[in-house]
């Protein structure tokens, strides 16, 4: 398994930074942008987590990314960090689309930049994900499940926390969710069992600044049953 485990960060590591140079053509893309967000809230869970005394829980994050696109595939990285250095995470990704309507990605995460970012060995950071996902008219859906890294259970043994969502776009401008952790996830969506984690509504607005240029903006207001918590997140997208 950690053989496993290191090829595929491995290559996921170099399809992140680029294909060779052979591959790079008119054909292919390179894109990079950010958001910027009130708070860094993923699956219906907060990124910085409840801590006693903690001033700086729920602050802004700032959330770039880079990819190169070539036909159906992708590969680019993905991190966040907060204004105040709470969150430090790198994730690198490698995504192919079978078509428009149904891809699959795997998606190497690490939510802990402070220590050795090459380490897939004993201890590691690291936490890898298979995730399928697809969409038939308004309807969308995706399952998404680790299996392998440091997503443990309290016993030691891998936990392969896994969680599914469906969405319904009412609109161009709005969206409805639901996502719910299939399984016990100590570490991740921090249930004991089933739990449905994020349920919410996620509402975007273009506003226009210039003729040649205009503000992406967007809200999310969302419900995590499972912990018994809300949340609100604004976000811009540069």
């Amino acid at each position: 398994m950690k053989n496993l485990v290191k090829k595929i960060s491995m290559g996921l590591v170099f399809v992140a930074l680029g294909s060779s140079i052979s591959q790079v053509s008119a054909q292919g893309a390179f894109c990079t942008g950010a958001d910027i967000v009130s708070s860094y809230v993923w699956r219906g869970v907060p990124q910085e987590r409840v801590v006693p005394g903690n001033p700086a829980l729920g602050s802004p994050n700032i959330q770039p990314y880079l990819s190169y696109c070539i036909g159906g595939f992708t590969a680019g990285a993905w991190a966040s960090t907060s204004f105040l250095g709470n969150v430090k995470e790198v994730d690198l990704y490698a995504t192919y689309a079978f078509s428009s309507a149904l891809s699959l990605t795997l998606t190497d995460y690490n939510w802990n930049f402070a220590g050795n970012y090459f380490n897939y060995g004993s201890g590691t950071d690291h936490v890898f994900e298979a995730t399928l996902a697809g969409t038939v008219g308004s309807f969308s859906g995706s399952l998404n499940t680790m299996f392998a890294g440091a997503d443990k259970l309290d016993s030691g043994k891998n936990a392969f926390s896994s969680y599914a969502e469906l969405g319904y776009q009412i609109c161009p401008e709005a969206k409805v969710f639901v996502g719910a952790a299939l399984n016990e996830s100590p570490g991740v969506y921090l249930t004991s069992g089933f739990g449905v984690t994020n349920v919410g509504l996620k509402v975007s607005k273009s506003i226009e600044i210039t003729d040649k240029f205009s503000l992406p903006l967007y809200g999310i207001v969302g419900l995590n049953p499972d912990a018994k918590s809300a949340f609100f997140v604004a976000g811009i997208t540069l």
